[in-house]
């Protein structure tokens, strides 16, 4: 049900009418609760950042935090950069494969990230994942 909600709210930041939102929104919802363990109420988003940066996407990752132009990544980025546990995970989640389910979170991901970082910053670790959504969706 967290998931859901997460997917949901994350679905309508990212325009989820009928343009394919609430999908990206359920597998960015599927990752971030992933990333948390499934505890409710955290703020992964800085420690997805780091995962990324490591990984070698710093430029991308830094470029959807920026007030700039998103810089695209590629699934197989995406795959790479994150634990294959977490990945599979996400993807049994969402009923899709590995491969499928790293193309959405690279085609999602930083879409959502600019529209949660709107200042160029990340958000404070104290802040909730669910209310920063809110407040950006509003």
């Amino acid at each position: 049900m967290a998931d859901n909600d997460l997917g949901s709210l994350l679905g309508g930041l990212l325009g989820g009418g009928g343009g394919g939102g609430q999908g990206g929104g359920d597998i960015l919802g599927s990752l971030l609760r992933s990333l948390t363990n499934g505890q409710g109420g955290g703020n992964p988003l800085g420690g997805l950042m780091d995962m990324l940066t490591k990984s070698g996407l710093a430029d991308q990752a830094q470029s959807w935090i920026g007030t700039g132009e998103n810089k695209p990544v590629s699934g197989e980025q995406v795959a790479q950069a994150l634990p294959s546990d977490t990945l599979h995970e996400v993807a049994a989640r969402s009923g899709v494969s590995s491969e499928k389910a790293a193309d959405e979170i690279a085609r999602y991901l930083p879409q959502a990230v600019d529209r949660l970082t709107p200042g160029g910053e990340l958000p404070r670790s104290g802040a909730s994942l669910e209310d920063l959504i809110r407040q950006q969706a509003l």
